[in-house]
């Protein structure tokens, strides 16, 4: 439903770019997100955007470096990470909140996380 890519190994101070997209039977993409977990502690929010209207909401200690976005479409999301530093090491995680039916309600999906590793 979630396919996520992007993670990988860099050097702090660079930058990665994470891609979610959804797919499947969809008839409505309301939000969609990331969220990060670090080995021993709590996933947390690093973003998410409303789909419809775009308006996005950040981690007050990413978003000054990190930028949420989505496609024309609705359907895929993408995560800028700039300025990155060892404590941004941690697996990150696709949200999504999708309608699949009209008639459906709403429900949250994950992806596979992704493991974005930043050497010191």
């Amino acid at each position: 439903q979630l396919q996520t890519s992007g993670g990988g190994l860099v050097q702090a101070g660079g930058s990665l770019r994470l891609s979610c997209t959804a797919s499947g039977s969809i008839f409505r993409v309301n939000r969609m997100g990331w969220y990060r977990q670090a080995p021993g502690k709590q996933r947390e929010l690093v973003a998410s955007i409303t789909i419809e209207g775009g308006r996005t909401n950040y981690a007050d200690s990413m978003k000054d470096r990190f930028t949420i976005s989505r496609d024309n479409a609705g359907t895929t999301v993408y995560l800028q990470m700039n300025t990155l530093k060892p404590d941004d090491t941690a697996s990150y995680y696709c949200n999504a909140n999708i309608q699949s039916t009209r008639w459906a309600s709403d429900m949250n999906y994950w992806g596979k996380g992704t493991l974005v590793t930043v050497s010191s």
